[in-house]
């Protein structure tokens, strides 16, 4: 791998950051309930994010609006760590990609909670964190892929059971934040120190900060069992009905 200095790549990452930022800002849950003719932000909860699209236009729609939206998260991870795989931060074995995917990839967490277009007032972050937590995992070793699969799956499970798909969703974040901080210790154990080992452990938490924040609400009202429940089954027990109407 080749060393490059931090002060040869501080405007590419200025410019990856803006960039990610205004991809994040892109809402998929405000353009496809427009294309529905409503606006998910005056139904349910009002959070134009994937939790409030599945509960209002049903498991398809929201699934289609998670994938989406989780692009937006996989797109600067893989733009962070193509471009920069291949080199060393000067005097440290730490590579640039590892730094860089979530730098990139904190800006677009940050366009969708935050986005200039929708007045600072967006979704909670949770699709577009764990597509790119996702992504990232998988770039390096593309088995993780499938892991991160059953993360998922493990995570539909739960809100099955439970209903609760708040807690599902930064369960999720947690558990992904965890594995990444993990690998990261096991790679750099002998640098642990170093100044951008310890930024991207700082990433990491930065995510958990922002979506956990983005939940406070939600938090509040599962403490206080008022919060709203997000029944798969009943979703699932709609569509077989129409099906049945429509045959």
């Amino acid at each position: 791998m080749t060393e490059i200095a931090f002060s040869e790549l501080w405007y590419w990452f200025l410019l990856g950051a803006v960039i990610s930022y205004f991809i994040g800002c892109f809402n998929f849950a405000v353009l496809i309930s427009g294309l529905k003719h409503k606006d998910i932000r005056h139904i349910g909860s009002g959070n134009p994010g994937t939790m409030n699209m599945t509960r209002t236009f049903g498991l398809k729609i929201g699934l289609i609006n998670f994938f989406c939206d989780g692009l937006k998260g996989a797109i600067p991870v893989l733009c962070g760590y193509f471009i920069f795989r291949g080199y060393l931060f000067e005097g440290t074995d730490v590579v640039v990609s590892d730094f860089a995917r979530y730098f990139f990839g904190v800006f677009a967490v940050i366009g969708h909670v935050f986005p200039v277009t929708m007045k600072f007032k967006g979704g909670k972050g949770i699709a577009t964190t764990i597509g790119l937590f996702w992504c990232a995992l998988s770039c390096e070793t593309w088995w993780f892929v499938f892991i991160g699969l059953g993360i998922f799956i493990c995570l539909f499970i739960y809100v099955y059971i439970t209903e609760w798909g708040s807690m599902a969703s930064l369960l999720g974040v947690s558990v992904y934040t965890i594995w990444q901080a993990v690998i990261f210790i096991l790679r750099y154990a002998d640098e642990m120190l170093n100044v951008y080992v310890v930024l991207c452990l700082m990433l990491l938490l930065v995510f958990n900060l922002i979506t956990w924040i983005a939940h406070h609400k939600n938090l509040v009202r599962l403490m206080a069992g008022e919060e709203h429940h997000t029944s798969v089954k009943k979703m699932l027990r709609k569509k077989k009905a129409k099906k049945q109407a429509q045959a």
